[in-house]
């Protein structure tokens, strides 16, 4: 069932700059700036160009104004996982049918792989847009992060297996963050360079921003980490 989301955007005016003068955990009330209404199961988040993107009724949308642009399969089940990072390249993940379709900046499908049919045994259960015409995946199978090239259908294995089961991830171009089930943080590289990063907070939600900071949310506080500086912001109104 849908349900409609007010969402409330907060700025962060303390920024790395300002890093230096706090040893100490800081508590900031965060004032609301503005806030929109909309009805979906799932809102994704905005891209460059200010298309807002979100799942309703399994169904993938872009919305700007009165643009609205549509997508849907229900051949393949849930949309399990969206990658943004490209407008032009959208990534979707349909974990149940093990297979990835991409999408051009006006929802049309440019191709659809199954990785169940690759000459290798992939079964992905994390995935999201690479460099080269390559996506992350992280096989299940051999609990290793790959790189697949999708042009030339090509499999590489980058990390030695995962000691823990992944409880969060998260991609950029160059590199495939996780969070394991201890609370451990790591990145890899297209290189396959893997680096432990740190023990990350208990937390509800989190959004990584780079190699030393992260973004998460427990009970009713928002909180900026970044190394040994931890930044709380409580919520004025937070309503689902």
């Amino acid at each position: 069932m849908s349900k409609t989301a007010s969402f409330i955007f907060y700025i962060l005016f303390i920024c790395c700059s300002f890093s230096a003068l706090f040893s100490q955990s800081q508590r900031i009330t965060a004032p609301s700036v503005s806030h929109f209404t909309i009805d979906a199961d799932e809102f994704l988040g905005y891209d460059s160009f200010g298309f807002s993107y979100q799942i309703k009724n399994n169904v993938f949308s872009k919305i700007k104004g009165k643009e609205v642009f549509e997508y849907k399969n229900v051949s393949l089940g849930n949309i399990t996982k969206v990658d943004l990072q490209n407008p032009l390249k959208i990534v979707l993940f349909y974990e149940d049918f093990n297979t990835v379709v991409l999408l051009d900046n006006q929802l049309n499908k440019i191709t659809e792989i199954n990785f169940s049919l690759d000459n290798t045994p992939i079964v992905v259960s994390a995935i999201g847009m690479s460099t080269q015409n390559q996506l992350w995946i992280y096989n299940a199978l051999n609990q290793q992060i790959s790189l697949f090239d999708y042009l030339k259908n090509e499999y590489k294995t980058v990390s030695t297996p995962l000691i823990e089961p992944i409880k969060y991830y998260q991609t950029d171009f160059n590199t495939f963050y996780w969070i394991d089930k201890k609370n451990n943080w790591f990145s890899c590289d297209i290189f396959g360079k893997t680096t432990a990063l740190g023990n990350v907070a208990d937390f509800d939600s989190i959004e990584i921003i780079n190699n030393h900071q992260y973004l998460f949310s427990k009970a009713i506080c928002c909180i900026l980490k970044t190394l040994q500086v931890q930044i709380q912001m409580h919520f004025l109104k937070l309503k689902f």
